[in-house]
């Protein structure tokens, strides 16, 4: 069982150019689509998808035209009821899989919002193996919101708590880093990178990643599984470093691909695999997320059978 936190869920808006994209132009669009967003509800569409218990907690507004996509999606929900509506996203993306994308900010949450969104997150998680707290924060949230999440989970439920992934950026992330001692984050390159304070070396980047994140792990986080695009990714954890490099495939659209990826390491989790074998799911789902248009999730028919290597770093 995966539960899942969108606090800033998204309409999906995927528009299909014949051509690269030409600002200032008139341009004609082959196709469009629309997808219920937000990484942690991308999270729990792909694992739903792999047939595995998932229920994604949001703010959700009874009045909402986010309803009616959510409800084409399939999911098990655990709706928190407020007075805002979803935020659209806009992605544009062309023939080559260059993808251009406009994130609306949201509309801002109360502090009774986030207190009944903390209460759900709580509740919901009685029976949960991961928790997964994804994605940006509104700007009338604290910083320390994930924070205080993670920390009333594990006063409610003690040694039956989950294991927490966070999937965020900036003062969200670095706050779960320093106080929340979480059992996996999945950060992009950049994202490590603003989490150090420092740059990481471009010409060695697993080599360079891996150093970076042994900064934090195990002393402050337990695994960290370090996205890179079409490089890749790297996961560390206290028994080692690994690398693997991503599969060569035709991109269509890169949206969702690090949410896929998320969801590929937790599923390998829960099927008990190691380390290298977690690292390889997570590459496998997020290039097929980004072989597919929009923020199409991907099923086990689209995964593949490229071999990925992995090596220890």
């Amino acid at each position: 069982m995966i539960v899942t936190l969108t606090v800033n869920p998204a309409l999906d808006r995927t528009i299909t150019l014949r051509d690269a994209l030409r600002p200032g132009e008139v341009q004609t669009a082959s196709s469009a689509r629309e997808d219920a967003g937000g990484k942690g509800i991308n999270v729990s569409r792909v694992v739903s998808a792999a047939g595995v218990r998932t229920r994604a907690v949001l703010p959700l507004a009874a009045d909402d035209p986010f309803r009616a996509t959510l409800n084409a999606a399939g999911l098990a929900v655990r709706p928190v009821p407020v007075e805002r509506l979803a935020r659209t996203n806009l992605a544009i993306t062309d023939p080559a899989g260059v993808t251009t994308k406009l994130n609306l900010p949201g509309a801002p949450l109360t502090v009774a919002d986030a207190d009944a969104m903390l209460s759900a997150v709580v509740e919901t998680s009685a029976d949960a193996d991961w928790l997964v707290l994804a994605g940006s924060l509104p700007d009338t949230l604290d910083d320390m919101f994930y924070a205080d999440v993670v920390r009333a989970v594990r006063d409610r439920w003690g040694t039956r708590a989950p294991k927490v992934a966070v999937d965020a950026s900036g003062p969200a992330l670095r706050n779960v880093v320093e106080h929340a001692a979480v059992d996996l984050i999945k950060p992009n390159d950049e994202e490590l990178a603003d989490l150090v304070g420092g740059p990481i070396d471009q010409n060695d980047l697993d080599a360079a990643v891996a150093a970076v994140a042994r900064g934090i792990v195990p002393g402050r986080v337990a695994a960290a599984l370090v996205t890179l695009g079409g490089a890749g990714a790297v996961l560390v954890t206290a028994d080692g470093a690994w690398c693997a490099a991503a599969p060569r495939i035709r991109v269509v659209s890169t949206v969702g691909a690090g949410d896929s990826s998320l969801a590929g390491y937790l599923l390998a989790d829960l099927a008990g695999e190691q380390p290298a074998d977690r690292l390889r799911s997570a590459i496998r789902y997020g290039a097929a997320a980004a072989s597919l248009p929009g923020t199409q999730v991907p099923s086990s028919a689209d995964l593949g059978d490229d071999d990925i290597i992995v090596r220890s770093l």
